[in-house]
């Protein structure tokens, strides 16, 4: 018998607005297409009316004074929740698994979680010397809702980039397997070819074109250096014009509603965890203790194992947030499974924190296609830090709640490394990167390691050295460490 209370998605909606449209409407409007969208794909009768939970993914493109209220004014909603995220790639799982949550415990039926981008557009227009005029933009400009604050050294070594700590976190997993930087680098080109494959066929992909893996990593003027080892073709794009919107039921508020049982896709078992907030913290630079832990929570609440998964949406707005994956789910090298059903965010498209919204739709198509089968789809946020996995299927089955404080007991457990914000003599390159502009390295990045068992980061200034660190494996070398004034601890050989 199925549980009336079992969470299913029972409508979607997506699409990329391109260039050649014209300029992308505000967000407002593209939450409100839609949710409307997502509730006409139901195939019920008066979905909206009976929403009572409202999910918005926070929007990079434009600030309003209240998301949530405005888009319920325009949907005519009824009252209920109101949420509006924080800064996360993790953001619309997360929301979806609140929405279940309270599913499950009858305090709610009906919710939706959707967001929107029009980052290529306000591109367009910055570039012309035009400012959006969007409306309700409030009085004073909001704070970036940062969940953790700067560490002090990481301000001083402009330690802020995604694409320099999921560089430096691939450099650390690149060591530890021993790999030369030949080898790794044509790993990458090789782990990324068969996205852009996915995203040729994909309509909805903002980059429709198959590359080869060694196009991926040839580095040219059109695919410049990013940050070491990572060029431009192999990081997600951001400056996107797309929407996505799902809208999540209880099994029983389904029927009530007409929605046919085709159209039905339950959320069977999920978990989110965290890494320690800062990246030097971390005893191993080359693994994700929260995704092995993450990801076995859902696959072991939704009763199944990681072979009966048929289709994986796995985040991958860098190559190590790909790479940590596999290795926290033991999906093998030769595992002929493609690794997303979009076809990535570097291929894509990565519309700011709204990237999984897309990615769960594009899922649950899938499965209505191969009502057999079983579907996994993974996030991340900030730098690696936030991380959650989910298990969708088109059969229902018995939902449980995942034990999130034992899983992230079991994260907290593991060793940390104590973080010194100057340091002076001697250490040992845990892991490192090297920042790139349009003209070449500008500057690079080392996490050290101490006598004393603590850790530090590192500035390279040096052109020979930035080089020579491109060409050869530098984790694992002694060097000294200088104060260079203002906090920053200068690295030379």
């Amino acid at each position: 018998m199925i549980d009336p209370r079992s969470p299913c998605i029972i409508g979607v909606a997506k699409r990329p607005l391109r260039p050649e449209e014209g300029d992308a409407s505000e967000p407002l409007d593209l939450w409100e297409e839609m949710c409307r969208g997502a509730a006409a794909d139901t195939g019920g009768g008066d979905v909206l009316a009976a929403v009572d939970s409202l999910q918005v993914v926070y929007s990079l493109s434009w600030q309003y004074d209240d998301p949530p209220s405005r888009l319920a004014e325009r949907l005519g909603l009824r009252d209920g929740a109101r949420h509006y995220t924080g800064l996360s790639g993790t953001a619309p799982q997360k929301r979806i698994q609140t929405a279940a949550t309270e599913i499950l415990a009858g305090r709610s039926d009906v919710a939706i979680a959707v967001g929107a981008e029009a980052l290529a557009t306000s591109k367009r227009m910055k570039r012309s010397g035009e400012r959006p005029a969007w409306s309700f933009r409030p009085d004073q400009k909001p704070a970036m809702p940062f969940d953790d604050p700067y560490h002090p050294a990481e301000i001083a070594h402009q330690v802020f980039q995604a694409y320099l700590t999921f560089a430096v976190f691939d450099i650390a997993r690149r060591a530890h397997l021993g790999l030369s930087p030949e080898e790794h680098r044509r790993r990458l080109g090789e782990r990324f070819a068969p996205m852009s494959r996915v995203a040729a066929a994909n309509p909805d992909a903002w980059l429709r074109q198959e590359r080869s893996a060694a196009e991926l990593v040839r580095v040219t003027e059109k695919n410049r250096m990013v940050a070491y080892p990572y060029p431009k073709y192999t990081v997600a794009i951001m400056d996107v014009d797309m929407a996505a919107g799902v809208i999540i039921a209880s099994h029983e508020k389904a029927n009530a509603l007409g929605v046919p049982r085709d159209r039905r896709v339950y959320l069977r078992g999920w978990c989110h965890a965290r890494d320690p907030v800062y990246v030097a913290e971390r005893e191993d630079l080359w693994r994700s203790a929260a995704m092995e832990a993450a990801s076995a929570e859902a696959l072991s609440r939704a009763g199944v194992g990681i072979d009966e998964i048929a289709y994986l949406d796995l985040y991958s707005c860098f190559g190590s947030s790909i790479d940590f994956a596999t290795d926290a789910l033991g999906l093998a090298a030769e595992d002929g499974r493609p690794l997303t059903v979009t076809g990535g965010l570097p291929f894509h498209g990565g519309p700011g924190n709204n990237y999984m919204t897309h990615a769960v739709a594009t899922m649950v198509q899938k499965l209505r296609e191969d009502p057999g089968a079983a579907g996994m789809v993974s996030g991340v946020g900030m730098h690696m830090t936030n991380h959650v996995f989910a298990v969708y299927s088109p059969e229902p089955g018995r939902v449980e709640l995942p034990d999130e404080r034992g899983v992230q007991a079991r994260v907290e457990a593991t060793l940390r490394r104590a973080i010194r914000n100057r340091a002076t003599g001697s250490a040992r390159v845990a892991a490192y990167s090297v920042v790139h502009g349009r003209e070449g390295p500008q500057w690079g990045l080392a996490l050290c390691d101490l006598p004393e068992g603590d850790r530090c980061y590192a500035r390279v200034d040096d052109p020979q050295l930035m080089q020579e660190m491109e060409q050869v494996e530098w984790v694992g070398r002694d060097v000294e460490l200088f104060d260079a004034g203002k906090g920053v601890n200068r690295l030379e050989a």
